[in-house]
């Protein structure tokens, strides 16, 4: 028995030997919690700390749009939660700097989606943002590599989860603009049977009423409403030529569609649709889309640009061309306005059956015909406001006019990049007149080419 004890006690003397060894083996713990173990592999260092440049947020009535501006390239994760509604995005790498935080006082009452943002650390090396939303939507994330005076940027673009919402954002335009026409038809009814003798011109012909029958043999007692769609610019994270006194584009554009809006209106067989009725960006092929969901008989797109020479100066009307550029200003306009999906952003992996329909582009010779002739009676009427930077409609591969169905042209009212164009740009004056001018080159042109019969009439 004594040989076994001995035995025993020598085996438990070697375990306990062996147990020391691998104590001893084992490497100290090192004092920073973070730091990764001696076996991590040297391809995986700690993430670099990234600044966050800038914040904006974007509200529309199509969708909500949160730009995060940083100054190299950001790693990000995302999910979504339910009751209530919350986007969460996990930066990585990124502190939660004053301009991220900030982001929260960004949010209006009247976003349509957005009920408030949330910014916070998440743990180490993370920064968490939770938008908090108003209703169920589906989000798109995407970043964009630095453009033009961005750096890098991750985008969030909230749409409705159903597109049902643009289909009832454009009928009740159109439900609105129908009324605003009827209302304006029964007050010229109106005035006429107070003074039966006034001396009226009608707003279609021209022709004063002592000079034509009431309904002249073989004329329609009704005829089709026309739909105009009016295309304000650029706008959002896009904000187009910059002026040397600081004006925007972005905001020259929405002002006078505004204004080409409401004196459309007040015509008696004339509605028109705004693209964009704010300071939001609009993908250009979005742009075309709007317009052939409201059925638009005449698509009109509305700028003033910069140019590389100070001194240029003048308006233009633009229209598609299949065979290039008539001339090299009209090319390096058309690049230039074709840009702005890049600057202000567009998630190229969306796909959209109405963008591949205008890129396969079966044939456009009659839209391109319709859009010289519009042009034509538009740019001789601007003419009388301002000079004419060419006494033609130039031609030349602008993506907005790109629909198959639809007469488009670009006007281009005048150079911002002209300090004295600049001036009258920004002179409600001057915009008044552009809008007048164009309105009654648009009443001329289908004076003369009335559109094709449709289900909305309107009284003759």
């Amino acid at each position: 028995m004594p040989g076994s004890a001995g035995n025993l006690i020598t085996r438990m003397r070697g375990v306990l030997a062996l147990c020391v060894g691998v104590f001893l083996s084992i490497p100290a713990l090192s004092a920073d919690p973070v730091a990764p173990p001696p076996e991590a592999p040297a391809t995986a260092p700690a993430a670099a700390t990234l600044n966050v440049k800038a914040a904006r947020v974007w509200p529309s009535p199509e969708y909500s749009r949160i730009a995060i501006e940083f100054d190299a390239p950001i790693r990000y994760k995302h999910f979504i939660l339910k009751n209530p509604e919350r986007i969460v995005v996990d930066l990585e790498g990124a502190n939660p700097d004053a301009a991220l935080v900030e982001i929260a006082n960004k949010v209006t009452p009247q976003d349509v989606y957005i009920n408030t943002i949330r910014v916070a650390r998440n743990r180490p090396g993370v920064t968490r943002l939770v938008v908090e939303l108003k209703t169920e939507v589906q989000p798109q994330l995407f970043t964009l590599k630095p453009m033009a005076d961005y750096g890098h940027r991750l985008v969030l673009d909230i749409y409705p989860a159903s597109l049902d919402v643009f289909e009832k954002q454009i009928e009740t335009a159109i439900e609105t603009a129908e009324k605003r026409a009827e209302s304006a038809r029964a007050a010229a009814n109106a005035r006429a049977e107070d003074k039966p003798d006034a001396k009226v011109t009608d707003l279609r012909s021209g022709v004063k009423p002592d000079k034509q029958a009431k309904h002249a043999p073989g004329k329609p007692e009704f005829i089709r409403l026309i739909t105009v769609a009016i295309d304000a610019g650029h706008g959002g994270e896009d904000p187009g030529a910059k002026g040397a006194k600081g004006s925007y584009e972005k905001d020259i554009t929405l002002s006078i569609a505004r204004r080409l809006k409401a004196l459309i209106d007040k015509q008696e067989n004339m509605r028109a649709h705004l693209t964009r009725d704010g300071d939001y960006f609009i993908p250009l092929h979005e742009r075309v889309n709007k317009a052939r969901r409201a059925q638009a008989d005449l698509f009109v797109s509305v700028h003033a640009d910069a140019f590389i020479k100070p001194h240029a100066r003048g308006s233009s009307v633009f229209a598609l061309s299949e065979k290039g550029a008539t001339s090299a200003a009209a090319k390096w306009l058309a690049k230039n306005e074709n840009d702005a999906d890049l600057i202000g952003g567009v998630n190229v992996g969306m796909k959209d059956v109405y963008l591949k329909q205008t890129l396969i582009d079966l044939s456009q010779t009659a839209q391109i015909s319709d859009s010289l002739k519009v042009g034509s009676a538009v740019l001789e009427e601007i003419g009388g406001i301002n000079r004419l930077h060419k006494p033609r409609v130039e031609q030349a591969g602008f993506a907005v006019l790109k629909a198959p169905d639809i007469p488009s042209i670009l006007i281009e009212t005048a150079f911002i990049s002209n300090p004295e164009e600049e001036k009258r740009l920004n002179d409600d004056d001057y915009q008044d007149k552009m809008a007048s001018a164009i309105v009654a080159g648009i009443k001329r042109y289908f004076d003369r080419n009335p559109p094709l019969a449709r289900n909305r009439v309107a009284q003759n």
